[in-house]
């Protein structure tokens, strides 16, 4: 593969196809971030970022937050509405809001709002910690705060609170109970609020999130209870306060025909309800707009067969085709986008600090008297492979005599070096086998997955239930990709492994041709030099649902700008740090200052047991308070540990 070119690494990893644009490959092979797309494109190496920040002594694995991306995001969007709602002469503004759900850090969304202000860009909140974050940001005048969710009355509070601020804060009725709370404490705190209804929708999608919609939907109101809901809103004299019609029928839909049906539906509720009279502004349509991980354009779960213009078209022409027959004025139209805009701004970029493979380490495989009739068979077909064998026929007499060498060990019959011998000849065999099969045009069903168990483990300087939780609890897919090296040919067939203590903490499905694979083609490791791998589109939920198995914490953060007079092209404008051992040890409800105190207790008993050394102990005492102090993290070594 001498004649490889980034061309290459581009079809292999897709980078520019899940990318969407802020993500490419450099001449020199090194992974970019570019994140002004449609803009002032200014290139980003990420490899230089992690040398200015091991300049910094900054340790790995860091979650790299491009804020250019997350403005970029809110703009396309925005920009995407208002061109939809121009080309088909839709008579309403559009008015999108962000649910801080899928991303709450404060710096995230500081920059959705700076970015969303020229838009009347709001927010959304979907619990009472949420609205509390929410109610401290100035969003503007007429830009709207939507609270999602089950409520009680701190929760209700809270809203009406952001009216008596004249904010436009629209609380959603979710159940029919929340009505009679809502209504009692706006007319104990003297202020009109604003009323949301969220309907069950019929249209059912597929996939993940497909109970989101129908019957067994877990938030909404039938519409029996829609009708009861507005007699009693009505009874009690806030008949005018209803303004916002609701509907959300699931996240990452990746199928364009879901988005329009839904839209269909809703339009006609909406459109209904305005003609018997019911002051209607607003429509909803939640949240769904999905993001390509895998490039593929399709409507797989991990995937969407269209834009975001193709989706503002969509339900601007959807909802205006409906309104028009039904004689009805035109909506303002929300959306609560949040995996689309946060998704692409964060990647994790982790170490691979080892290579786990079954034979790395090989015991002589030369004869030894007296060594067992089976050892001597299996070296016996070793030796005498040839090119035109029958390797469908030595797959078959390779299991078969490793499994007699299993059987034989367990009975007593066969030592320890003999089964490791037989072990290593049995895996020679195997990698001729799968060798001598690339030259074949014909592979047997039971020769396909031969070559699953020689796979290489790259061990990766990470958890990935603390930083990629979905790969391990809804299996999706993330891309993954080196930041360097991308001139050169890669040539080993890897798994990832993180450094948790748990089996589940790997990576097994990749990005492939055909939708998925189970190996990611990576370089080889060279000692003394660091290899360091991308996991991408992070910023969507990752972020903050991963949890501490293991005890390993939140990452080291460094959020990256774009200079243009900067000859990296770029400026760490912050840098987080992540959290240390004793930070998440205090979380478990230890108190490492008391720890602390106790190892010293039994250091000073030992030394006047005699049995270690004053100068000794100090050392020790405070070797163990440093690491309370430590990153969790594997500390990054001289080297990739690579053999």
């Amino acid at each position: 593969m001498a004649d490889w070119t980034t061309d290459d690494a581009e079809d292999l990893y897709r980078i520019q196809r899940w990318g969407d644009g802020y993500f490419g490959i450099g001449a020199d092979g090194n992974l970019l971030a570019l994140p002004n797309v449609g803009e002032h494109e200014v290139p980003i190496a990420l490899r230089d970022v992690v040398d200015e920040l091991r300049e910094q002594n900054v340790q790995f694995p860091v979650v790299m937050r491009f804020h250019d991306i997350l403005k970029n995001r809110v703009r396309q969007l925005n920009e995407a509405f208002a061109e939809a709602i121009a080309e088909y002469e839709f008579q309403a503004p559009y008015r999108g809001v962000y649910p801080i759900k899928v991303n709450q850090m404060r710096e995230v969304v500081d920059e959705i709002v700076e970015a969303g202000r020229p838009y009347h860009y709001g927010l959304e909140a979907g619990s009472k910690s949420e609205l509390l974050a929410v109610l401290q940001y100035d969003t503007g005048e007429e830009a709207l705060t939507i609270c999602n969710g089950y409520k009680d009355e701190d929760f209700l509070r809270l809203a009406l609170l952001g009216r008596k601020l004249g904010r436009k804060v629209v609380v959603v009725i979710e159940k029919f109970s929340e009505i009679e709370p809502l209504l009692r404490l706006a007319a104990e705190m003297d202020v009109q609020p604003v009323i949301g209804l969220r309907i069950k929708m019929r249209v059912k999608t597929e996939g993940r999130w497909s109970k989101s919609s129908g019957d067994l939907a877990k938030f909404g109101l039938t519409t029996s209870e829609i009708l009861n809901a507005i007699v009693l809103i009505q009874e009690r004299g806030y008949g005018d306060a209803i303004r916002l019609l609701h509907f959300h029928i699931g996240s990452q839909l990746s199928d364009i025909r879901f988005v329009r049906e839904a839209v269909q539906e809703a339009a006609r509720i909406y459109a209904r309800l305005v003609k018997r009279g019911i002051p209607l502004a607003y429509l909803d349509i939640g949240g769904g707009l999905a993001v390509d991980y895998d490039g593929s354009q399709s409507s797989g779960h991990s995937s969407m067969n269209y834009t975001m213009s193709d989706y503002a078209n969509g339900v601007v022409s959807g909802v205006k085709q409906i309104c028009d027959l039904e004689a009805v004025p035109h909506p303002t139209l929300v959306s609560e986008s949040g995996r689309a805009i946060t998704a692409h701004h964060s990647c994790v970029v982790m170490q691979v600090v080892g290579e786990i493979v079954n034979d790395a380490n090989p015991i002589g495989i030369e004869p030894v008297d007296g060594e067992h009739i089976i050892v001597t068979n299996m070296r016996d077909l070793l030796v005498n492979l040839a090119e035109d064998q029958n390797y469908q026929d030595v797959y078959n007499e390779t299991t078969l005599l490793m499994e007699d060498a299993l059987s034989a060990f367990k009975l007593g019959i066969l030592g320890l070096e003999e089964l490791a011998r037989s072990e290593t000849i049995y895996w020679r065999l195997i990698r001729a086998v799968t060798q001598g099969l690339k030259e074949e045009e014909f592979v047997s069903e039971d020769l396909r997955h031969i070559e699953s168990p020689l796979h290489s483990q790259y061990l990766c300087n990470f958890s990935l239930f603390q930083s990629a939780a979905d790969i391990w609890a809804i299996q999706q897919i993330l891309p993954v990709a080196p930041i360097s090296r991308l001139n050169e040919a890669p040539s080993r067939n890897c798994t990832l492994a993180d450094i948790t203590c748990d089996s589940d903490g790997h990576i097994v499905q990749f990005i492939g041709e055909q939708g998925s694979q189970a190996t990611l083609p990576l370089h080889n490791l060279v000692k003394g030099e660091n290899y360091y791998l991308g996991l991408f589109l992070t910023g969507a939920y990752q972020d903050v649902i991963g949890d501490m198995h293991n005890l390993f914490g939140r990452l080291n953060e460094a959020h990256i700008f774009c200079d243009p007079e900067d000859p990296t092209g770029f400026y760490i404008e912050e840098y987080v740090s992540g959290s240390s051992a004793g930070q998440v040890l205090e979380v478990m409800q230890y108190n490492p200052l008391a720890m602390a105190r106790q190892v010293k207790a039994m250091v000073d008993r030992t030394v006047a047991r005699g049995q270690l050394r004053s100068r000794e102990g100090v050392k020790l005492v405070d070797f163990y308070e440093a690491c309370l102090g430590n990153y969790t993290y594997l500390r990054q070594p001289a080297s990739n540990g690579a053999p």
